[in-house]
């Protein structure tokens, strides 16, 4: 850029956008310039999406502390835990289409109709998730490949995350409720208010500081679930304040079965394509336990720091999301595929930065967290493999939640049917297993998997059959 236009940047007027979108922003978002719109919206979701970024880091930092099992444990019940992750995400793509179309439309009660039925199904569904994860935890961590001693150790630490995988369900609905309805800057306060809570109490309870007991890896759940759970009754008491764009009135609080349906309908959808994502990373993580302990502890610290660059970018998407279903319920659909291209562009120069930071540095990030030889070897291996995929993972990401906003979640989930099932795992235990490279095997085959699957939704998102979608 040169002096020139540097100097016809309007700064203060930046300072502004970015006060308002922390502060939280009235604006319409269908007629609001579509750069500003984008930036407003995206700066909270960032911000969101950093804290969690700084609350995954920060887990693994103090788990690591315990040993290598104990970072292997945390990694075989993370692989698991997706699948709750999936049916979380998947509802909220539901809520997140259908509230930003009803908010596009101008039918604010409606929105907090839908809101209400998406928190009845995901109370629902993580009480039949919670009983037999609790039941069977310490089975679960054998069957996933863990030691007896593993396992007898450690499977508190599943049975606490499965039994409270209630608030994480909720966490995810209510501030999708809250971003696709505009307010971003709420979904950005509940999620720092959770993790500051958690990054407090994770070695207080972990090491048994001060007057509270020493629980170990157990603590790093019991601490998730306490900053979660608070978050949780903090989104509640927002919902009913009824300040914000979107309230829970009384006649909301009814059981609508049509608008269930409604919200199966499309969250189907999106539950199969996060399970279809996630369990393909419980395939990977089985493949990569063959490699031994110090493989899957490297493997799931690379992982925890790639989260911590990914997020980040998803907050982005989310962006990309709330614009294109707020768009088509307001009849704009080319404005609504424009807001898809730019924060696409966006996404991959954050991302190809982070990719560089990773590849060139990755004894650096590694080392922040375990100092055994053999797991730092392991995860320096899988980040800068993993990271020589950032520009493809960052366009795909922004496609797919194209999609999904427009409430088109059955394209994602062939795409990702065909992308990890068909492809990722079979070429990951090839490489692993049958050409015995291991860690370097599954590493290249995520790289490859996800640019695939970049390639595939840039072709049928350029197709605009999600532009005909009705919700």
């Amino acid at each position: 850029m040169s002096f020139s236009k540097l100097k016809n940047i309007d700064y203060k007027e930046i300072w502004q956008d970015i006060k308002e979108a922390i502060a939280g922003s009235e604006r319409d978002f269908t007629n609001t310039n579509l750069g500003r719109a984008i930036f407003i919206l995206a700066i909270p979701m960032v911000l969101e999406m950093v804290m969690e970024s700084v609350f995954a880091v920060v887990d693994i930092f103090f788990v690591s502390k315990l040993g290598p099992d104990a970072v292997a444990t945390v990694g075989l019940t993370e692989s698991a835990m997706t699948i709750v992750y999936a049916i979380g995400m998947g509802l909220s793509m539901a809520t997140t289409a259908l509230v930003s179309r009803r908010i596009g439309e101008k039918k604010k009660k409606e929105a907090g109709v839908v809101a209400f039925q998406a928190i009845l199904l995901g109370v629902f569904i993580s009480v039949l998730i919670a009983i037999p994860g609790v039941i069977f935890a310490k089975d679960f961590l054998i069957i996933m490949g863990a030691s007896e001693k593993m396992a007898e150790e450690g499977y508190l630490y599943p049975a606490v995350m499965f039994g409270s995988n209630v608030v994480v369900m909720l966490l995810f609905i209510i501030n999708a409720v809250f971003r696709s309805s505009g307010d971003a800057a709420i979904s950005m306060r509940v999620m720092w208010f959770a993790n500051i809570i958690n990054i407090i109490l994770d070695p207080l309870l972990i090491f048994g500081i001060g007057p509270f007991p020493e629980l170990g890896i157990m603590g790093a759940a019991v601490a998730t679930s306490i900053g979660r759970g608070t978050a949780v009754l903090y989104q509640f008491y927002l919902l009913f304040r009824g300040n914000h764009r979107i309230k829970l009135y009384s006649d909301s609080l009814k059981i609508r079965f049509e608008v269930i349906w409604q919200i199966l309908k499309i969250s189907g959808g999106g539950i199969l394509q996060n399970l279809i994502a996630t369990s393909s990373w419980i395939f990977l993580v089985r493949i990569i336990a063959v490699s031994g302990t110090e493989a899957l502890a490297g493997y799931t610290i690379a992982i925890r720091i790639i989260i911590f660059m990914l997020l980040p970018a998803w907050g982005l998407s989310n962006a990309a999301a709330t614009l294109v279903g707020q768009n088509l319920g307001a009849k704009k659909p080319d404005r609504a595929e424009k807001a898809v291209w730019v924060t696409g562009f966006v996404n991959m120069a954050f991302m190809g930065i982070m990719g560089l930071a990773l590849f060139v540095f990755p004894d650096f990030w590694v080392r922040l967290f375990i100092a055994d030889a053999a797991v730092v070897e392991n995860g320096i291996l899988a980040l800068r493999i993993i990271s020589i995929g950032f520009l493809f993972y960052a366009l795909g990401m922004v496609l797919m939640q194209g999609f999904n906003g427009s409430g088109d979640t059955t394209t994602p989930s062939i795409i990702n049917f065909i992308c990890f099932w068909l492809f990722e795992i079979p070429l990951a235990w090839f490489l692993a297993i049958v050409l015995n490279w291991g860690l370097t095997g599954a590493s290249i085959a995520i790289v490859c998997a996800e640019s695939f699957l970049a390639l595939i939704a840039l072709y049928l998102f350029r197709k605009g059959k999600w532009k005909l979608r009705e919700v």
